[in-house]
């Protein structure tokens, strides 16, 4: 009798919990998007966020992505495929605003004339179309960055990071009201922020970010040392009844701080989702990866004590390396590049220098014929974002006479490292501080109608070049790593590509590869 009871007593209680319960919660890992997209920021517009982020001195301008979930993105295109009159580089910041059907980003460029970054305005009303450029909206003596818009009753206003290169002043962050057109000025300056020498704002505030939940306004901001392998770059928390403040800032900043996994996190937006969860999309550099794989956008939510009514990230004062998903929409691996141009291919996932004239290519035949239209040590590149260090990128490409074609790594016009052939000759070669260099030659019979040239990459700084012809055995070229730890330039890390070098002329290229371990 006793088994019989047991046996009661699992049916009617076991079973029934065990068929009521809940499927744990998908969740995600960051990066949500992966390689060098340093400062984002996000919105959303009906079930869409949209993201822009930092290009820097990479060419197109400002890429932009859209997502259903916030954890998988789609390129959408760049915010400038032609890069406005005014501007000349630093490409940074871009902020994207949303009002009656028109899309704002306020972005950050250095100006042509004086070589000083000022905030510029463009719009549109189709993403997938690019922006209309409306010129420099905010001039500030030597240096205006990092715009964040906002809407209070109706009225417009925008906000800013000011006297960054002014000696002797303290870095400040002001806002002012916009035209209702959100194209001009109109008020006078306000001071929100000053930073606070004496604390972990010692090297200035910016990437200002701010919401309004209740009664109060609440900021994001950063301070220190964005960027590169001495960066220290930490999040603070502020909030105000008005915009124009008093601004209170958190007793414990810093809210957001280096860990091992995720370095230097900060410069974002925060996005609420349809169910009200509050996220932010901001930078940080992977711990392993670090500078030579950029600044990557990474996701940390914020929930709230209601009865102190701050907010703190659900996870603790580090970015997760993984946590719950904003949506029950797993995450999807960020796929491979495989671009065969026997096929149609699409030009989105290119970039090049945009110190340099845009490079000049066609695909068609099979193959993409990159002219090679620089004097430089160089010559012409086109590439790939990076997204882990640790991948194998490889090309097809057929031997011409005089023309160098390479498989480079390129962090600008004076630092690259390249593994390439012409006709009778593999040759690695390197560029540093502009001073050109070949590393290794080995000969190639003439005839030889094809050459599959490979790098494979390590942590994003150590290198093995390969090559092999048609149907061959894969040769190692190189016996040891070869170190490219001098290529991350700052603010920005180097791209993976094809580059043409020597005389005037196109490489034949027949496909190339991008694969992650």
């Amino acid at each position: 009798m006793k088994f019989v009871w047991i046996g009661l007593f699992f049916a009617l209680f076991i079973h029934p919990c065990m068929a009521q319960q809940v499927a744990p919660s998908p969740t995600y890992r960051n990066p949500v998007i992966a390689g060098d997209f340093a400062d984002p920021s996000v919105i959303r517009v009906g079930d869409t966020y949209y993201a822009a982020g930092t290009s820097s001195e990479w060419g197109p301008a400002y890429p932009i992505y859209s997502s259903r979930d916030l954890v998988n993105w789609a390129y959408v295109g760049p915010v400038f495929a032609q890069l406005p009159a005014w501007t000349m580089g630093s490409y940074w910041a871009p902020e994207l605003f949303h009002r009656n059907g028109t899309f704002y980003v306020y972005y950050t460029a250095r100006r042509k004339s004086d070589k000083r970054s000022f905030i510029g305005v463009a719009t549109t009303r189709d993403l997938t179309k690019g922006f209309t450029d409306h010129g420099v909206i905010i001039e500030w003596t030597s240096e205006a960055i990092d715009a964040f818009v906002i809407e209070d009753q109706g009225k417009l206003y925008i906000t800013w990071k000011a006297y960054g290169l002014d000696k002797g002043k303290s870095i400040e962050l002001l806002g002012a009201e916009l035209s209702q057109d959100g194209l001009k000025v109109i008020g006078k300056e306000f001071t929100m922020l000053t930073a606070d020498r004496t604390n972990w704002e010692a090297g200035g505030a910016e990437g200002q970010a701010i919401f309004k939940r209740g009664t109060y306004f609440y900021m994001l901001y950063s301070g220190n040392a964005c960027c590169g392998e001495r960066c220290n770059y930490q999040v603070g928390l502020a909030r105000a009844q008005k915009l124009q403040g008093p601004w209170e800032r958190f007793a414990n900043n810093p809210v957001l701080v280096s860990d091992e996994t995720w370095k230097c996190p900060g410069h974002g937006t925060v996005v609420t989702t349809p169910d009200n969860r509050y996220f932010y999309l901001h930078h940080a550099y992977n711990g392993t990866d670090f500078t030579f794989a950029g600044r990557q956008g990474v996701l940390s939510e914020l929930v709230w004590d209601e009865k102190t009514q701050w907010p703190f990230f659900r996870y603790g004062n580090a970015v997760p390396a993984q946590a719950e998903s904003p949506s029950k929409i797993s995450q999807k691996k960020d796929p491979d590049v495989a671009l065969d141009f026997a096929k149609p291919v699409s030009e989105d996932a290119l970039v090049w220098d945009v110190n340099l004239p845009k490079p000049v290519f066609t695909v068609g035949n099979g193959s993409l014929k990159l002219t090679n239209t620089e004097a430089n040590s160089t010559g012409t590149f086109l590439g790939l974002v990076i997204k882990k260090g640790n991948f194998t990128f490889s090309t097809i490409v057929e031997p011409q006479e005089d023309l160098l074609q390479s498989i480079t790594l390129y962090g600008d016009a004076a630092n690259a490292l390249g593994f390439g052939v012409r006709k009778g000759t593999l040759e690695l070669w390197q560029v540093k501080d502009g001073v050109r260099a070949v590393l290794q030659t080995k000969p190639l019979p003439e005839t030889t109608t094809a050459v599959n040239l490979r790098l494979k990459s390590r942590f994003g700084q150590f290198y093995d070049f390969s090559w092999s012809t048609p149907g061959g055995k894969p040769e190692m070229f190189t016996q040891s790593p070869v170190n490219g730890s001098y290529l991350p330039r700052w603010d920005r890390a180097p791209r993976v590509g094809l580059s043409v070098s020597g005389n005037k002329g196109s490489g034949n290229v027949k496909s190339i590869a991008m694969q992650y371990e």
